[in-house]
């Protein structure tokens, strides 16, 4: 067990000094947007470019390993829409956006740091072919049926077009697109890039976890208690069980397994909350569920890593 907190507690406590120095002002609000703009539109984006770029593809990029992490994700989606429009009386809007806080995990902030530690950095391509669909499938998701329910009957174009600029005007994305550009043309790139690149991806995790922390001390836990609550027990218990069962009807190896289960064992990403705002609806069910998930993961993230191999 206190092997455990070794690799978990550094993080949770870089998250931590985040949110206190927020809380007690030693660090500025508008100081906390500008990190995170720097990590999400630069320095993550340039992680992600690189660790694709160099990615083989063939060996990690495996249908088992996107469907035992994917499927359950999508399942939550339907689950955490349905849970909210039957079991809470929510508008369809708003339980869209629950269910696409209950399908959309901290991949990058939380799951890659987390697994690094526990597994080591040679561990996580698995993870890296995960982010590398993450926004396209959830956002793709989301945004598609979000769309088709705010234009119930108009023309299908205008849903198209408005998936598609939400969709690449996302920096991670953008980055990730580069990144197959580049390994499928075989380039190499040029050692004063990749020394530049390293010297950004050096900061990304460090400096987003800090304003993760930053970010959730803006946040209040207020209200909504059955939706939060649903949404923290389809993330942090039922989706890393289903990718967990999954595992072995897909066969997937050690390595594949443990990226997929730890990864859909985090609690919903900042982007469940950028979402709602998106659309201007259940902002303060996801932001009090990305709060009270985030915290809850320590225990969670803890069980998960004592079952894993």
């Amino acid at each position: 067990m206190s092997a455990l907190l070794e690799i978990i507690l550094p993080v949770f406590l870089v998250i931590g000094a985040g949110y206190l120095a927020v809380k007690f002002k030693l660090f500025p609000e508008s100081g906390v947007d500008g990190l995170m703009k720097f990590t999400q539109q630069f320095a993550i984006p340039c992680l992600l470019f690189k660790a694709i770029a160099e990615l083989e593809l063939g060996v990690y990029f495996t249908p088992a390993l996107l469907a035992s992490y994917y499927v359950p994700a999508i399942l939550m989606f339907a689950l955490g829409s349905f849970g909210a429009r039957l079991l809470f009386g929510r508008p369809w809007e708003d339980s869209i956006a629950i269910g696409f806080a209950c399908m959309f995990a901290n991949s990058v902030l939380l799951g890659l740091p987390i697994t690094e530690r526990a597994y080591g950095a040679s561990a996580l391509d698995p993870n890296y072919a995960l982010v590398a669909v993450n926004a396209p499938i959830c956002y793709g998701l989301g945004i598609t049926v979000m769309e088709l329910v705010k234009h119930r009957g108009e023309a299908p174009m205008a849903t198209v077009r408005a998936v598609i600029r939400a969709i690449f005007h996302n920096a991670l994305i953008l980055g990730l697109a580069m990144g197959f550009a580049v390994n499928l043309s075989g380039l190499t790139l040029p050692n004063v890039a990749s020394d530049a690149l390293d010297l950004m991806i050096r900061a990304a995790l460090p400096a987003a976890i800090f304003g993760l922390g930053g970010v959730l001390a803006q946040y209040k836990f207020e209200g909504d208690l059955g939706p939060v609550l649903m949404i923290c027990a389809l993330c942090l218990l039922v989706r890393p069980a289903l990718s967990y069962g999954f595992a072995g009807p897909l066969g997937l190896d050690q390595g594949a397994l443990r990226s997929s289960v730890l990864t859909a064992s985090m609690a919903p990403g900042v982007n469940a909350y950028i979402f709602a705002n998106m659309y201007g609806v259940a902002k303060r069910v996801t932001a009090s569920a990305v709060l009270a998930a985030t915290a809850l993961s320590v225990l969670s993230v803890t069980g998960w890593l004592l079952i894993l191999p």
